[in-house]
């Protein structure tokens, strides 16, 4: 039976695909992409603190990831309230934070079980914030947010969305003929076919992307801010999508994956290097200028959270309460930090990490 976009696509044909995944251009491209997330992985072992990279590079794919599905919230606000206790005040900022903690928590589920279905009920839950499973009602499709006209309508019944499930989680571990880079883009198109939650699923599968090239060793923590290539080029990701649907056209899809994995390597791996000489320049810096308060475990704790609080210092056990807030104060002082009121307490923000994270350099 033919696609139309208006019916439930119940034939969505199961992996793999019958089409040669591995063209001349895909491997000549997976060579590109996987030298640079090796050059990444090296990096991120440049950084003895892995917490300075996990609070960091997570919440730009974060902001960015919730932005695609159209949750817009600012980089500054979600460092801002990623350390705190209470409710972020808005709901875009909050939907978002709950997308970082779905990637801390997907890394941690990775030392007990690889990526599976089970895996991906549990992301979606926590991004959604709420009891969800693979979705029995129909009604799901998906519409140009221009024309307001059905463009994708996704299979439907459980039973035919966990048959298609079993059929995903078995081909990305399974076939292993195939270059995980590849399969990682076949998984990421076809767990958005089957589209097996209510909502959610594209944060879901982009989370499922980055755990995945951690899963298979490609990454050690999951640092590649992917979504910021997505972002970049949005209408071409939403386009060649829905071409492997109505033309098979699945090289055309690949190498876009392919090329914003390469991309976005790159561009983490220059962000990992500037974190480092930043961390290195502060470090100087407070030895230089305030030798009687410096430890490398203060340096790294401002970085660990560029919105930071006096908590965040005794909890790392550099400091009891009262000479934590003398030590803050001291970088205020010396021009490292700059504080700010919030509620009861104050923050310490480290401007120029801040600027690095959430600017255009390097």
């Amino acid at each position: 039976m033919p696609f139309r976009p208006d019916r439930p696509y119940n034939d969505l044909p199961p992996l793999p695909p019958k089409e040669d995944v591995e063209t001349k251009a895909v491997l000549k491209a997976c060579i590109a992409a996987r030298a640079a997330l090796a050059g990444l992985k090296v990096s991120g072992e440049l950084i003895p603190n892995q917490s300075v990279l996990i609070n960091s590079i997570p919440l730009l794919e974060a902001q960015a990831s919730s932005e695609i599905e159209n949750i817009v919230t600012t980089t500054d606000r979600l460092f801002r309230f990623a350390g705190e206790d209470g409710n972020p005040p808005d709901a875009a900022t909050k939907e978002a934070l709950r997308y970082r903690t779905a990637l801390h928590q997907g890394f941690r589920m990775l030392k007990e079980r690889p990526v599976s279905t089970a895996m991906a009920v549990e992301v979606c839950r926590t991004i959604k914030g709420i009891d969800l499973d693979i979705r029995a009602t129909p009604g799901t499709a998906l519409y140009n947010e221009a024309t307001a006209e059905v463009i994708y309508t996704p299979p439907e019944g459980r039973d035919l969305l966990k048959d298609k499930l079993s059929n995903w989680e078995r081909y990305i571990h399974e076939a292993e003929e195939i270059d995980p880079l590849v399969r990682l883009a076949v998984m990421h198109y076809q767990f958005e076919a089957i589209h097996p939650f209510t909502d959610g699923n594209g944060r879901t599968g982009r989370v499922l992307n980055l755990l995945y090239l951690v899963d298979k060793g490609l990454l050690d923590i999951p640092v590649l801010y992917l979504s910021r290539y997505i972002i970049g080029n949005k209408s071409a990701y939403y386009d060649r999508l829905l071409r492997v649907t109505t033309e098979d056209a699945w090289e055309t899809w690949i190498l876009y994956m392919l090329e914003a994995i390469r991309e976005t390597a790159e561009w983490s791996n220059r962000k990992i290097h500037a974190i480092r000489d930043l961390l290195g320049e502060t470090g100087a810096r407070m030895r230089r200028d305030l030798p009687k308060i410096y430890s490398r475990e203060l340096a790294e704790v401002i970085f660990v959270n560029p919105y930071c609080r006096i908590a965040d210092v005794v909890s790392a056990g550099i400091a009891k309460r009262q000479a934590a807030a003398v030590y803050l104060k001291a970088l205020v002082d010396a021009g490292i930090l700059a504080e700010m009121k919030a509620g009861r307490e104050n923050l310490y923000i480290n401007p120029a990490l801040l600027e690095l994270l959430t600017g255009t350099r390097p």
